[in-house]
């Protein structure tokens, strides 16, 4: 088994390659008081809303128990939480980002995040692939899981999609035959 530390530095080095590449369009780490992370992976983050209201995401995994190695308030790894994959956990400026990186063939092909909603709110499908959380008296729009992206460490677009299962977001990575680390990045904004 991997150090903590080691893995953390792994798991780091291949989300960072990824997202230098990605551009200067991705959300950036920002410490957001509104973000409140707990300890272990299974009980994931509360992450705000736009209408003041909070959501939590968990992170439904083999080691769920698993704690974070805190880089800085905004930065944690959940190292080993599956087989071969680690998550990169970060707050920005609107919400998280929990990128998942893949090491090796035995991964798992699904990972789970299983959102908690405040009373009034549903999340709903767009066409793009991703979910609203929507207030259901207004209809408003009042945050967003991205359509979810991925690639191997030769920079091919592997592809990554969600299913919802209730409340449970499955995002589906078909990383056979990819060249890894694979890194893939649900992101939540409100």
């Amino acid at each position: 088994m991997r150090h903590a530390r080691d893995g953390a530095a792994a798991a780091m080095n291949a989300a960072s390659r990824v997202l230098v590449v990605r551009g200067t369009n991705e959300p950036q780490e920002f410490e957001n008081p509104d973000v409140a992370w707990a300890n272990r992976a299974r009980e994931g983050v509360w992450a705000p809303t736009k209408d003041g209201q909070r959501i939590h995401i968990g992170i439904e995994c083999a080691d769920g128990d698993r704690t974070a190695e805190i880089l800085r308030p905004s930065l944690r790894v959940f190292v080993g939480v599956e087989v071969d994959t680690d998550i990169v956990a970060q707050t920005t400026s609107s919400g998280i980002r929990l990128v998942t990186v893949v090491h090796g063939p035995e991964a798992p092909p699904e990972f789970r995040f299983p959102v908690t909603l405040a009373d009034g709110l549903a999340l709903e499908p767009m066409p793009s692939g991703g979910f609203d959380v929507v207030h259901l008296r207004y209809g408003a729009t009042v945050g967003r899981f991205y359509t979810p992206w991925a690639c191997d460490s030769m920079f091919k677009s592997i592809n990554a999609d969600y299913r919802l299962e209730g409340t449970t977001i499955v995002m589906r990575i078909a990383h056979e035959g990819a060249t890894y680390p694979v890194v893939a990045d649900p992101l939540y904004a409100r």
